[in-house]
């Protein structure tokens, strides 16, 4: 398992959209891919979970990768973030 904390940048924090675009990036592998925000643990393929989240713009959250995959997983889910998630 693999793991590494980010730090969420889009303005609005992750509504719809951005939540999509993460879902169908962490959809591409194998790997388990879980985050965890305020004591609460997520599944980053499901929209449902991401928005139940209600991540805001400056929250730190915590991605979890655990399979065959996990590494480029994580650092493509990371990348994505990091690049702002079509926004």
């Amino acid at each position: 398992m693999v793991s590494q904390k980010v730090v969420i940048k889009n303005p609005t924090g992750l509504h719809l959209r951005p939540a999509g675009i993460l879902c169908k990036e962490a959809m591409q592998f194998k790997s388990l891919i879980t985050f965890q925000f305020r004591d609460n643990t997520a599944n980053a393929k499901s929209v449902l979970s991401v928005l139940g989240a209600c991540i805001k713009s400056g929250d730190e959250v915590e991605f979890f990768c655990e399979g065959e995959d996990e590494e480029i997983a994580l650092e493509t889910v990371i990348a994505a973030i990091e690049n702002g998630l079509g926004e």
